[in-house]
């Protein structure tokens, strides 16, 4: 059993700069399922879940409340089949310090997993296509609760039904943005923010984490 959970967001946490084809997956899935040209531009989707991304594309598209949902079950299979198919090599857009800091997490037998805005194919791929899948052992993505506080719940429920930590084990979110650390402090966790996205300088020290990084490179593992 290990003593320490880490949940981590994918992209600007990760990854970063890895291209258009995650946004442009689901505007063509958009268009295949319903027909409808629709666009991210003007979403604000930095630390938003892909579902909700797809409901305000539909919503400005002009679609009802009843078209989006009886769609969306479509859209979101669509939507990772076509971002499996056409997402690029992305190692060289890992985050800095990310794989030294995940090769000496696993090296302590320390719990890794996902808590992202990505749909379930489009997190697993991308992080396959960046070179660190191997390195975490279950996700909560964005199509299995309304909000990024009750993904991280989930995996936490998960690492604990599964017995791999136990009730006094440490728990930290890792991201980049003021939704990941909204859905530490509501679940009673660490956070742990990095400056590798494109969250605005300010925002960040503004929801008060717990501890505030450059990037990756720079965080002291006896907190963890």
């Amino acid at each position: 059993m290990s003593r320490s959970l880490i949940l981590f967001d994918i992209d600007g946490t990760l990854v970063r700069r890895a291209g258009p084809h995650h946004r442009q997956a689901l505007v063509d899935a958009v268009l295949e399922v319903t027909g409808a040209d629709s666009t991210t531009e003007g979403i604000p989707v930095h630390g938003m879940l892909d579902p909700d991304i797809l409901t305000l594309m539909l919503r400005v598209a002009g679609f009802g409340q009843a078209e989006i949902e009886s769609a969306m079950p479509r859209i979101i299979e669509a939507a990772q089949d076509l971002y499996e198919a056409s997402v690029p090599d992305l190692r060289d857009k890992t985050c800095p310090g990310v794989v030294p800091l995940l090769e000496q997490l696993r090296s302590r037998d320390t719990v890794l997993a996902l808590v992202t805005g990505n749909l379930t194919r489009i997190g697993w791929r991308k992080l396959e296509r960046a070179g660190l899948r191997d390195y975490f052992l279950f996700g909560a993505f964005g199509e299995m609760a309304a909000t990024r506080g009750g993904l991280a719940k989930l995996a936490i429920e998960r690492a604990r039904g599964e017995g791999l930590i136990a009730a006094e084990s440490r728990i930290s979110l890792v991201g980049d943005a003021p939704q990941d650390v909204r859905a530490a402090q509501e679940n009673g966790i660490r956070s742990i923010a990095v400056r590798t996205g494109i969250t605005p300088p300010g925002d960040l020290e503004a929801c008060s984490p717990d501890v505030l990084l450059e990037d990756l490179t720079w965080l002291d593992l006896s907190i963890i």
